[in-house]
C-alpha cells in the first residue's frame, strides 16, 4: 500500500474539483503537494468535456450555493457516465435541512467510490444522533468502528471518518490511524484537504480502499510530524505542507499507526 506514495507521483493523476471556495487553495496545494494535479470548475458549461479528461472527480459541499447545487449532481453523474472514481465530502451535512437533502439527492443518483467526512458527518449519514455545531463536529473519541462499517454497507462504497482515531471501511474490513495532531482542528479545511488527498490516491490503484487509508494516513501523519516541535499554529500550517510534499515510503513505513481489523462474512 505505502507504494502508492510513489506512483501517485508518476502517474500525475488529474483531479477535478467540483470544491468549496473557504478551502479551494489549500485543497489545490495539497493535491500538488502529494504529486497530482488539481483541477476546480464551477461551471456547468464543460461538465462533460472536463469530467471526461479529469482521472478523478471531488464534490465537496462546504459553502452551499444554490447556483451549484445541480452542478454537483452533474458532475457525479458524469464522473459515473466516464467511469472516473468520485469521492463525496458532505460538510455539515447535519448543520440544516438544505444540506441534508442536497446529500441525500446526491446518494440517490450518483453511485460514489468513497464517502469521506467527520465523524459527525458519517455518524448521521448512519441515522445517528450527533452533536455537532455549523460544519465542524465534536469528536467525544469514543470508538465508531461499527458505525463506520455499517455506512459502508448501507452506502455500497467506502467510507472514511476522521476523528482522534481516523476510520476506514469497505463494509467488510476496517482501517484505524492513529497518528494526527490536535492542531489540525485549528486549520480550517483539513478535512477537504483529505479528500483531495484520497482523490489523488484513487486513480493509483483499483483497491478503493487503500487509497482512502493512503489519502488519510498523508494527512494525518503529515500532521503529527509538522507538530514534531510545538510549533505556532502558522509555521505548523506550512511544516503541514512541507512534510506532506517530503512524505515517501521509508517515512510511512517508520512512523505510521494503521491496524487492519478483518470481518468474516
Amino acid at each position: 500500500m505505502f507504494n502508492l506514495i510513489s506512483k501517485v507521483k508518476e502517474i500525475n493523476p488529474l483531479v477535478l474539483h467540483y470544491t468549496n471556495n473557504v478551502t479551494i487553495t489549500d485543497c489545490a496545494n495539497t493535491t500538488l503537494a502529494i504529486g497530482a494535479s488539481p483541477l476546480m470548475s464551477f461551471s456547468y458549461e464543460e461538465v462533460d468535456d472536463i469530467v471526461k479528461v479529469s482521472s478523478s472527480v471531488v464534490i465537496n459541499m462546504g459553502t452551499m450555493n444554490s447556483e451549484l447545487l445541480e452542478l454537483f449532481v452533474l458532475a457525479g453523474k458524469s464522473a459515473n457516465k466516464y467511469n472516473k472514481p468520485v469521492i463525496l465530502d458532505p460538510v455539515g451535512v447535519f448543520a440544516t435541512k438544505a444540506r441534508t437533502e442536497l446529500v441525500n439527492k446526491l446518494l440517490n443518483e450518483v453511485k460514489f467510490d468513497v464517502v469521506r467526512g467527520n465523524i459527525s458527518e458519517i455518524q448521521f449519514l448512519g441515522g445517528l444522533d450527533v452533536n455537532g455545531k455549523g460544519v465542524d463536529s465534536f469528536d467525544d473519541g469514543s470508538d465508531a468502528t461499527e458505525v463506520v462499517r455499517e455506512v459502508a454497507k448501507k452506502l455500497e462504497c467506502v467510507v472514511v471518518a476522521s476523528g482522534k482515531t481516523d476510520l476506514i471501511s469497505d463494509g467488510e474490513t476496517v482501517y484505524k490511524i492513529q497518528n494526527g495532531s490536535s492542531k489540525l482542528k485549528y486549520i480550517t479545511g483539513t478535512g477537504c484537504m483529505s479528500t483531495s488527498l484520497i482523490a489523488s490516491f484513487l486513480p493509483c490503484t483499483d483497491k478503493k480502499i487503500e487509497a482512502a487509508v493512503m489519502g488519510t494516513l498523508a494527512m494525518s501523519l503529515s500532521g503529527e510530524l509538522a507538530d514534531k516541535n510545538n510549533p505556532s499554529i502558522g509555521t505548523y500550517k506550512t511544516l503541514l505542507f512541507d512534510n506532506l510534499f517530503t512524505l515517501n515510503k521509508e517515512t510511512l513505513e517508520k512512523y505510521a499507526l494503521v491496524e487492519e481489523v478483518s470481518y468474516a462474512l
